[in-house]
């Protein structure tokens, strides 16, 4: 049996064949606008993450990636349909028949699709991203995040120039070496990532003496609310780390506490100066 078969092709056939190619059109405008919109949803999430910079990059990366990629499939299929489209109006006007045969266009698509699907299911499944409403809702942004600190906040932050872990060992050694007590260190990031949360590294010392410390309570017992002293640690979004505490005036003037008994909380200052160096 000859694979092509004289016959002749009416007008109902050359249209057939013509939407068909439309058909095909169609489908190469719908990826290139599913791609467009997938990558356009990346860029939004980097320009987003450079205002709010606690949103997980990892959100965003490969949606660029996939979007560029079904663009181009887009115009793969553009151009192939057109081939394909001339190619069996050629065979038509030959007079043979053209349809005995699976569309290995159709074919290629559709496992190209399957695929690109799977990745992306996998990808989504593997990364668990928050969304970017999760985080507006909840307001779960990094303290490092906050950047300047606000005007009248009483917050004093200084740029280390060493990494977390360095600062915090150089706090922890002077606070030894000045024989005072350091009650906590509380590692915020580490627990997030307990619960499957990611965050820049953040770390916050927790610590005093009694004997500094009761006379403040004893003058203001509201002072107890930011006693023992803090310092933080943490890593911003572009990997700056800063060293933050509540500044000794702050916490005077909040409390009122008596002028001679601010020798007892300017140490905080000194260290954190110290530990930034």
């Amino acid at each position: 049996m000859n694979e092509a078969r004289e016959f002749d092709a009416g007008p109902s056939d050359y249209l057939a064949a013509e939407r068909t190619f439309l058909a095909w059109i169609r489908t190469g405008l719908a990826l290139m606008a599913l791609g467009f919109v997938l990558a356009r949803f990346g860029l939004f999430l980097q320009e987003f993450n450079a205002v709010r910079p606690a949103l997980p990059t990892a959100s965003y990366h490969f949606s660029l990636w996939f979007g560029t990629i079904l663009i181009l499939v887009g115009v793969a299929v553009s151009v192939l349909s057109l081939a394909r489209y001339l190619k069996l109006v050629s065979r038509l006007r030959g007079g043979k028949h053209t349809f005995d045969k699976p569309s290995t266009l159709v074919v290629g698509i559709a496992i190209f699709l399957a695929v690109l699907g799977l990745a992306m299911s996998y990808y989504l499944i593997s990364s668990r991203p928050i969304s970017v409403a999760h985080l507006l809702r909840t307001q779960e942004v990094p303290m490092s995040a906050i950047s300047p600190a606000l005007p009248g906040s009483g917050i004093t932050r200084l740029a280390s120039t060493h990494s977390v872990a360095e600062t915090v060992s150089k706090l922890q050694t002077m606070l030894r070496a000045k024989n005072v007590k350091l009650f906590a260190m509380v590692d915020h990031s580490g627990e997030a990532e307990k619960v499957g949360m990611k965050m820049p590294n953040t770390k916050l010392l927790i610590f005093g003496s009694p004997k500094a410390g009761t006379p403040l309570m004893v003058a203001s017992p509201s002072a107890a609310l930011d006693l023992p002293l803090k310092i933080l640690v943490a890593e911003d979004g572009e990997g700056k780390v800063w060293v933050s505490y509540n500044s000794p005036k702050y916490l005077q003037e909040r409390h009122r506490l008596p002028e001679d008994l601010l020798p007892n909380i300017g140490v905080i200052a000194a260290l954190a100066g110290e530990a930034a160096k």
